[in-house]
């Protein structure tokens, strides 16, 4: 249940006996936080004078209609913003709140489509997006020469993202710095590094994101999974084994995880000899973009020869596969590596 704005008519304001009080009128069931009660009383209140007991409370779980409803409150001009953040600072005036939030309520939408690819529910993450926007009038200081909305983004946004750290699993994804850049980063980094033509291994991802690379991993198993009790019996029998009983222990033996460290050692040294036999291009190419961690394109290395990108990328397949028949000749039981070599870019 929700109240729809129909107007301020002069009437009677909101009493100790009505109802639980919304934050904002437009939205539905939102929780006062202790920070914001005060002023979301008021700001409800407002819209609530004048309307009736047959009108006061519709049922309300459309986004079109809220949409629709907030495209009535008009925008103000930098002046008017001005005068309505220092009539509120200054005075307490309800009313100048009440239209800083009302004019504001787009940019909260706006704000929540941005996020709405990770949760499907878009008005639930404006029903926080507004409560963000309610903490901002509490807290903006007009003299600083910065606008209102530029300045309620920041509060909005962390409402949102709160608000998806908190109900994205039962499990939560986590609640660090890093873990939430992760969560809101990891899928468009992985993107744009594919669309340049690198392969996103965890290594990259974590370098450009600014992270550890175990978190990228970690946070990759994570989104990747869905909810699942591992404790529950698989027939429905108490005595049945249940999914933990027949997970299998993923860590590798202590003789497995040396026999990996020296065979990986082992790679890395032939590597490092393969370089020593390389000269002028493919030198380059192997150190720096083949094997570096930023690696150059093939753009770059072309405009630094005078050649061709087509011509580099032609190089670097031949040096890949002379790579390849080094290690074959040098490693006993070789395996082909996947070491996030760049096919293109």
């Amino acid at each position: 249940m929700a109240r729809v704005p129909k107007g301020k008519n002069a009437g009677t304001a909101l009493t100790e006996d009505d109802p639980q009080k919304l934050l904002l009128a437009e939205v539905g069931s939102v929780a006062e936080t202790e920070e914001t009660a005060p002023l979301a009383e008021e700001v409800a209140s407002k819209d609530h004078e004048g309307q009736g007991a047959d009108t006061a409370l519709v049922p309300y779980d459309s986004l079109q209609r809220y949409l629709a409803e907030i495209r009535r409150y008009p925008l103000l001009s930098p002046a008017e913003e001005h005068d309505l953040a220092v009539r509120y600072k200054e005075y307490g005036d309800i009313e100048a709140a009440y239209r800083l939030v009302t004019a504001n309520l787009r940019l909260v939408v706006m704000l929540a489509r941005n996020y709405q690819r990770a949760f499907r529910n878009l008005l639930d993450l404006i029903q926080e997006g507004n409560i963000g926007l309610m903490e901002a009038v509490r807290n903006f200081d007009p003299y600083r020469g910065v606008r209102f909305p530029s300045y309620a983004v920041w509060w909005i946004r962390a409402y949102i993202i709160r608000y998806l750290m908190n109900n994205w699993r039962m499990v939560k994804l986590g609640t660090t710095q890093a873990q939430r850049k992760l969560f809101f980063n990891l899928q468009r980094e992985k993107e744009r590094l594919e669309a340049e033509g690198f392969s996103p291994e965890p290594k990259l991802l974590a370098q450009h994101l600014g992270v550890k690379e175990e978190e990228v991993v970690e946070m990759e198993q994570r989104m990747a999974a869905r909810d699942l009790s591992i404790d529950v019996p698989l027939d429905g029998d108490e005595e049945s084994a249940t999914l933990l009983d027949l997970m299998a222990d993923q860590r590798a033996t202590a003789e497995e995880e040396v026999a990996a460290t020296e065979y990986h050692q082992l790679i890395s040294e032939k590597m490092a000899e393969f370089a020593r036999t390389l000269r002028g291009k493919e030198q380059v190419i192997f150190t720096k973009r083949l094997l570096a961690e930023e690696p150059l394109t093939l753009q770059e290395i072309g405009d630094q020869y005078g050649i061709s990108r087509e011509r580099v990328r032609q190089l670097e397949s031949r040096l890949k596969k002379k790579l390849k028949d080094y290690l074959v000749r040098e490693v006993k039981d070789f395996k082909d590596l996947d070491v996030g070599f760049v096919e293109e870019r």
